[in-house]
């Protein structure tokens, strides 16, 4: 099992694959287990790096709140140890919020990112509802209802709502809500013009309620590709693994000229 020390606090990382180095970023309560379709996959053309943010899986809890800054500090840390100086970054929901964060405070360890059901802000009603809601739960009491919902919500499979869930409540509730908590009231649209590097953006058809968010990144990123994905809602990276694989190996392979 791979731990990095950071200031304390022992910070859980996968490195899978050689080639290209593509960091996937998890939302609030969700692990780097989301991303195992893709660890599987694209591992076999590209260096696939996932981490479980503090206080989140087989990560410990951190004294220090979370934060977007921290995260993706911390990001920053975990590429200085494996000795990475740019990557691509792929964030899912809340976790491509992180990945415009990082685009904008370390411009020159990136490389671009990809945006899977993603958004700059939350501002529309529907959404801090919902996470709102996820804030109040994230107690001892009610945390396993809380688990079971997102993760079995993600889950393809009874195999991988188990493998989603027994990760999720190793977690510390404090740091899942503390997340929960940044994320409804972060919002960097109007720093969107300064990020010039490519990204594309992957939604479900089915996801309505972010057709919002995606018409507001493909309006204000200077350089972003839109593609939706049929019959599908939110939960890309396992329910529509094979498509968002393949949109990403498309991406990175057109813009790996950034790498050398």
């Amino acid at each position: 099992m791979a731990m990095l020390e950071l200031d304390g606090v022992s910070l859980y990382f996968s490195v899978k694959g050689e080639g290209t180095p593509i960091v996937f970023i998890h939302p609030p309560l969700l692990t780097n287990e989301n991303f195992r379709y893709q660890r599987a996959v694209l591992s076999h053309a590209y260096k696939v790096i996932t981490f479980d943010i503090r206080g989140h899986g087989r990560s410990q809890y951190s004294p220090r709140p979370i934060t977007y800054h921290l995260i993706t500090e911390d990001i920053t840390r975990l590429l200085d140890h494996l000795g990475i100086n740019k990557a691509f970054l792929c964030g899912y929901s809340t976790g491509s919020s992180l990945a415009l964060e990082f685009l904008l405070n370390y411009p020159d360890r990136a490389l671009g990112a990809i945006l899977v059901s993603g958004m700059s802000e939350s501002s529309d009603f529907y959404l801090r509802q919902r996470i709102s809601l996820a804030v109040k739960l994230a107690m001892p009491t009610a945390f396993p209802i809380l688990a079971k919902a997102i993760t079995y919500g993600n889950a393809d499979s009874n195999e991988t709502f188990k493998t989603l869930y027994d990760a999720a409540v190793k977690g510390d509730i404090r740091n899942i809500k503390e997340y929960f908590q940044y994320s409804l009231n972060y919002n960097c649209t109007d720093q969107l013009k300064h990020i010039n590097y490519p990204i594309l953006l992957v939604y479900g058809k089915k996801d309505k309620s972010f057709y919002r968010y995606a018409s507001l990144l493909k309006e204000k990123l200077p350089c972003s590709d839109l593609n939706f994905i049929d019959n599908e809602k939110h939960q890309i990276p396992t329910k529509a693994s094979a498509e968002l694989n393949r949109l990403i190996a498309h991406f990175v392979e057109g813009h790996n000229n950034n790498f050398f």
